[in-house]
This record gives structure tokens, C-alpha cells and sequence, in this order.
């Protein structure tokens, strides 16, 4: 998985390529994993620091692009940029495998390992984020799983885990066998706080996900792109066939920068409404 998928193509096609990081991964704070507003805040602050620097020739026109965390953090952009970065025009939104009803994919993953360290992920930083113990997930050790998951690891659906994070997950898998996070409170607040309202969109909308995708459940994803059609958005939905989950933005890039050169153009978005 490469951090900015096509990258010299958007260069080459004369963009001003911003890859904001978030709070707390390499700067002081917690860091608001699945937190919509402040990833949004975030996204919208790189944009204009970039506007800032002299011979970026950053403007006002902006096309947002993300993948997994990534992607909902694109989508909580684009819906926050109307009262945030008011100077900001969002032609549209593109979102590769992104978590977007936090309830149904804290649950809803195909892989149970997997599932059980985004659970980690989520619930770790949202303790810290929100001042709340994790005391209605387990007792002492699960919360120490938890907790070294969290601060120990990053995800690499790629690679093999060390044997103290199989185990570590494992034993919080059991435990998760009991306690729906997406259902207990306040855990379930929270999700439902940072899931990405469906009928927000005021500019075209793109979505990829891969059938395969073990973390993101398909299911939501398309669930989820059906929403907008209710409303005059015009969604696009991107099948990845086979496609792996670190592989998203990669395997649906040069769809995606198609439809965001054609944005930019100012030309009429697709819409698959018809098909979902």
C-alpha cells in the first residue's frame, strides 16, 4: 500500500497534491481515530496551510480523496468545508473502503482478527478523546489488550503479526464474542456520533469498494452509497473486483482520477443510482 496512491499522475496533471497527517501521529495529543470532526479539521487546516506556501499555487478549487480512515475523513470533510473553510469550494469526494456506519462495521467485518484490532483502534482513542474508561468493554486485562494493541500497532492487513499481537488479539476477539461495541454505551453514542450522515452531500460523490474487503463490510459500504440517492446527490460507485482492503485507493485510482479531472472540468457527474 503506497500513503498517496497515484501520486505522480496528480502531479503530472497539475494538481497540488495535500496529504494532511492527523492530530497525534507524530505531533502531541491523542489522536482521533474515527473522529469525524476533528479528521475533518485536519483535512480542511492542510488545505489552506498549502494555500499558504508561496509557489504551491494552491487555490479554492479542491477535490478530496481518501482511503479507509482516510476516506471517512474525506467524507466528514466535505460535508463540514460548507461552515469550516467557507473559502473552500469542494467539487467532489472520493472514498476508497471507508467505515461510514461506524455501528454496523464495528461489527460487521469478515475477518474477526481484523475486526477485533479496529475495535482496539477505535475504542483506545476514543476513551482518551472522550475521558471515558473502558471498564464496559472487560475487565483489567482486556483493557490492557486493548490499550497495547492500540499504542503497539498499526494495521498491516499485508503482513504477519508478531505473536504477542496475535495472541493480544485473539483474546480480545473472544471477549468481543459477548460485548457489541456499536451497541453498548457509551461506545455506541460515540459511533453513531462519527458516522457520516448519508443525505449531507452538497457535491458529487465516488465510491469504491472491493466485495472482498475482510475490515470494511461490503454490505455497509453499499448500503450507505444508496443513501445519497434519496437526495439530488450524484453518486458513483466503484466495484474493486477482488480487490484487498490496503489495496483500495490503489486498484480504483485511475477510475477516481478520471472522475476528478472531470470535476475540475466542471463536467456533469455520473450517477450509478440505477444499479445500487
Amino acid at each position: 500500500m503506497t500513503i498517496s496512491p497515484a501520486l505522480g499522475q496528480m502531479v503530472s496533471r497539475g494538481y497540488t497534491v495535500v496529504a494532511p497527517d492527523y492530530p497525534g501521529l507524530g505531533s502531541p495529543g491523542i489522536h482521533p481515530f474515527l473522529v469525524g470532526p476533528d479528521t475533518a479539521r485536519a483535512v480542511l487546516d492542510g488545505v489552506r496551510a498549502a494555500r499558504a506556501i508561496p509557489g504551491a499555487y494552491a487555490g479554492t478549487r479542491v477535490a478530496i480523496w481518501g482511503e479507509s480512515q482516510g476516506g471517512h475523513a474525506a467524507l466528514w470533510s466535505a460535508q463540514q468545508a460548507a461552515r469550516y473553510a467557507r473559502d473552500l469550494t469542494i467539487v467532489g469526494v472520493a472514498a476508497a473502503a471507508p467505515p461510514t456506519d461506524l455501528p454496523a462495521n464495528l461489527r460487521q467485518g469478515s475477518n474477526a482478527s481484523v475486526r477485533a484490532m479496529m475495535t482496539a483502534f477505535a475504542a483506545h482513542s476514543w476513551s482518551r478523546h472522550y475521558g471515558v474508561p473502558l471498564t464496559t468493554l472487560g475487565r483489567k486485562p482486556i483493557q490492557d489488550i486493548i490499550t497495547r494493541l492500540a499504542q503497539n500497532n498499526c494495521v498491516d492487513l499485508s503482513g504477519k503479526p508478531k505473536l504477542g499481537t496475535a495472541i493480544g488479539v485473539l483474546l480480545l476477539q473472544r471477549q468481543l464474542r459477548t460485548v457489541d461495541m456499536g451497541a453498548t454505551p457509551p461506545w455506541s453514542g460515540f459511533a453513531l456520533r462519527n458516522s457520516v450522515r448519508p443525505a449531507n452531500f452538497p457535491m458529487p460523490v465516488l465510491i469504491a469498494q472491493s466485495p472482498a474487503d475482510v475490515l470494511v463490510a461490503p454490505a455497509v459500504t453499499r448500503n450507505f452509497a444508496r443513501q445519497p440517492c434519496r437526495t439530488p446527490t450524484r453518486v458513483r460507485f466503484v466495484d474493486i473486483p477482488g480487490g484487498k482492503h490496503e489495496n483500495s485507493a490503489a486498484d480504483s485510482a485511475m477510475t477516481t482520477l478520471a472522475w476528478i479531472a472531470d470535476r475540475f472540468a466542471g463536467l456533469s457527474a455520473p450517477s450509478d443510482c440505477g444499479r445500487l
